[in-house]
């Protein structure tokens, strides 16, 4: 994991955590409830960074096949269109997904806080993607303004630099 290092180090400013619980939650959920996928998980692991005005999220999830992998991802891409915006009375909360050209398949998630049909401040940011039976996924949250396709780039690239690595646990063949 990338960001295994600056897990053990003592943080001022935040807190890391860092699990191999396979039943962990996605770092991205557009429902809300129970965990998009899920099904067919063999091992998992999660680094966590929970600040004031940033919160960080890396996962690799690895599946019993390349297949279940894909059907994890697709499971998402469901979840993106299936449910509806969290509102309240002067609010929303919307996720919108876009494919992405990493690994196999891959998917940029945006995740945002609407106010008249307007950005506010507010969002998450979260690239998955898929090599073999292996699901990377890399989230930031804090102070985003209104989505910006580069809003991704710190996300990207470090997706680029754990596949490039993946396949020493994973089947990408």
């Amino acid at each position: 994991m990338l960001y295994e290092k600056a897990a053990e180090q003592k943080s001022v400013n935040g807190m890391w955590s860092v699990s191999q619980a396979k039943d962990a939650k996605l770092a991205v959920n557009p429902c809300y409830v129970g965990s998009p996928a899920a099904a067919g998980r063999i091992a998992a692991r999660t680094v966590t960074y929970v600040a004031v005005s940033d919160q960080r999220s890396e996962q690799v999830i690895l599946y019993q096949s390349a297949k279940a992998a894909s059907q994890a991802l697709a499971d998402v891409r469901k979840a993106l269109v299936r449910c509806p915006a969290i509102q309240t009375s002067q609010t929303a909360y919307r996720y919108s997904g876009s494919p992405l050209p990493l690994g196999d398949e891959g998917l940029a998630v945006t995740g945002q806080l609407y106010q008249g049909g307007k950005a506010k401040v507010g969002g998450e940011r979260v690239v998955l993607t898929r090599r073999g039976n292996a699901l990377v996924v890399y989230a930031r949250s804090g102070e985003w303004g209104a989505p910006d396709k580069t809003d991704f780039a710190h996300q990207t690239k470090d997706a680029q630099t754990m596949l490039a690595k993946i396949c020493q646990v994973a089947k990408c063949s």
